[in-house]
């Protein structure tokens, strides 16, 4: 009896060091952008302040999020965001917008008296059921005196390369950069 005793408490604790047997997490961090300029950088005639990117609430949690069918979505319980989805979204616009507008000082919060105002609203950043990984919401921009430049939905599909969430993860980041291609060419022409 006793030597049965032991036994099962040296599994017991074996399985406490492991774990728990097998399901382990992965985290996650979104890309760096995938663009890079061969142009000398201008120096910045305009300052563009990212006042915030604002995640819908079912993608403020920690797991990855996929939608499965039309109107079913599933947040990963082993497969989670390394750094809130906002503040990655957040940097990584940063990042894409300051190397697609050379000739813009772009920052991520402060109140420069002549600066620009970005603000986003992020409604879909997931994988689909289709195998596609999609960002959607809108984005608004204002001017120096609070006046509303523009206000525009955005939209990006961006098809897996293969299954799994690494790919998932390096999709969302093409689509993010997608997104920041599309925002800066139309930021050029105000």
């Amino acid at each position: 009896m006793r030597v049965l005793s032991l036994c099962l408490l040296v599994i017991w604790l074996a399985g406490c060091a492991t774990g728990g047997g097998g399901s382990s997490l992965e985290r996650y961090t979104l890309p760096p952008g995938a663009y890079t300029a061969d142009v000398t950088e201008p120096s910045p005639q305009r300052t563009l302040i990212i006042d915030g990117v604002q995640v819908a609430n079912y993608l403020s949690g920690q797991g990855i999020v996929l939608q499965r069918n039309d109107v079913l979505l599933h947040q990963a319980s082993s497969h989670l965001w390394a750094e809130d989805l906002g503040r990655q979204l957040h940097r990584g616009l940063r990042q894409r917008l300051a190397e697609r507008l050379p000739d813009t000082r772009v920052l991520n919060g402060g109140n420069a008296s002549d600066a620009w105002h970005l603000r986003v609203e992020v409604d879909e950043f997931q994988g689909r059921y289709d195998g596609m990984a999609v960002a959607g919401g809108r984005w608004q921009l204002r001017d120096a005196d609070g006046d509303i430049l523009a206000i525009e939905p955005f939209s990006a599909s961006v098809p897996l390369d293969s299954d799994g969430y690494p790919a998932l993860v390096r999709a969302l980041g093409k689509s993010w950069d997608e997104v920041a291609l599309d925002m800066a060419q139309r930021i050029r022409t105000l």
